[in-house]
């Protein structure tokens, strides 16, 4: 009977995804116990949001796909209601304004956004898949615009970044033609300066400290500097788990969350790097061929959304922490401490999982 119900349980898991998840989150525990002065309490503060997040993948993963399309209308208008909560009556904390008491709790309604705006967009797109025009992908890009601005506005540019890419992919996997998409590039750096303007101050100082982070070493500066001192004395080796001298030394900032890569690097040299790059591919991999599967366009469109969107997370993270992106507040996935962005990131996995193992009950 156990074994039927364990049977039953995990039918709906995509085993080799599953593997490669819990491989790498066991690496991240490893390095959050360096990262945190080896702190048990951390570390068991991780394992919590390991449970609670494997928790939200298993329901999600046991949710037929056609069960997820009757509820990416309501799932966005909801989460469009609580941004503009946030805009009026948001709680603010250290300069933002990102988080919406509820009485019983607060919300960060950006975080719902991950998921929403993408399955809104791969369900608009499905629905006109058999005479597509340019209108539509206008319409798509101003659904995608406007829980974008109001997160810009918070600020968040960090999170905005992620939903903005997550809704492009769905836009790119439609059909979006790459002609067009140069068009949009190139219309983007002529209104370059146009965009300098409206940034906030301290947007402007991280794209100044990207050229020249020893502007102000001490101060803007100071983590892209730490975080390049550690990756290079990793070498190819690395110094050793709970060797690492600029995390052990309490000289690299937040190593437990947007740096952690930086210890992982030094510890473990370029060698552990290429190997954890290797897991990432793995899981970008496999999240690409149950796109390629997909039974029909809103599973395929938001597979591919979630699987890519994931490989945005990893780029940017590691881009910024090696000091060839602005540093905007992205953890490192998987690996980096935190209860919020690893949860949202499992409910993508567990939504990937029934896309999978739904698709023999469901017709194109």
């Amino acid at each position: 009977m156990i074994r039927d119900l364990l049977t039953r349980a995990g039918s709906h898991l995509d085993h080799f995804l599953m593997g490669m998840l819990m491989f790498t989150l066991l690496i991240g525990l490893f390095v959050l116990y360096s990262a945190s002065g080896q702190s048990f309490d951390k570390v068991g503060s991780q394992l919590v949001n390991i449970l609670a997040a494997f928790a939200v993948l298993w329901v999600a993963a046991n949710i037929p796909p056609q069960h997820l399309e009757r509820i990416a209308v309501p799932l966005y208008i909801l989460g469009l209601i609580l941004l503009i909560g946030v805009t009026l009556f948001g709680e603010v904390s250290h300069g933002a304004r990102r988080w919406l008491s509820l009485g019983v709790g607060r919300v960060q309604p950006s975080e719902l956004m991950r998921i929403a705006v993408p399955m809104l967009l791969a369900w608009y797109f499905a629905r006109r898949e058999a005479s597509l025009r340019l209108l539509d992908y206008a319409v798509g890009a101003l659904l995608l615009a406007v829980p974008v601005a109001l997160i810009v506005k918070q600020p968040d540019l960090g999170t905005a970044i992620l939903i903005a890419s997550s809704g492009f992919f769905v836009l790119f996997f439609a059909g979006l033609s790459v002609r067009l998409l140069l068009g949009i590039a190139l219309t983007g750096g002529a209104l370059a300066p146009v965009l300098w303007s409206f940034m906030h101050d301290y947007q402007r100082k991280r794209i100044e400290i990207l050229f020249d982070p020893y502007q102000d070493p001490l101060g803007a500066g100071y983590h892209t500097i730490q975080a390049s001192i550690a990756l290079g004395s990793g070498g190819i080796a690395g110094k050793g788990w709970l060797h690492g001298t600029q995390a052990q030394l309490d000289f690299l900032p937040e190593r437990t969350t947007d740096f952690i890569f930086a210890v992982f690097g030094e510890e473990f040299g370029l060698l552990g790097i290429l190997l954890l790059l290797v897991l990432f591919g793995l899981i970008i991999a496999r999240g690409l061929v149950i796109a390629s599967e997909a039974q029909n366009t809103f599973c395929r469109l938001l597979a591919g959304s979630i699987t890519l969107t994931f490989f945005t997370y990893v780029f940017v993270n590691i881009g910024m922490v090696s000091g060839i992106l602005p540093v905007v507040g992205v953890p490192l996935p998987l690996i980096s401490y935190g209860g919020t962005s690893l949860v949202t990131l499992m409910l993508g996995f567990g939504i990937l999982m029934s896309i999978q193992t739904h698709k023999k009950l469901m017709t194109s």
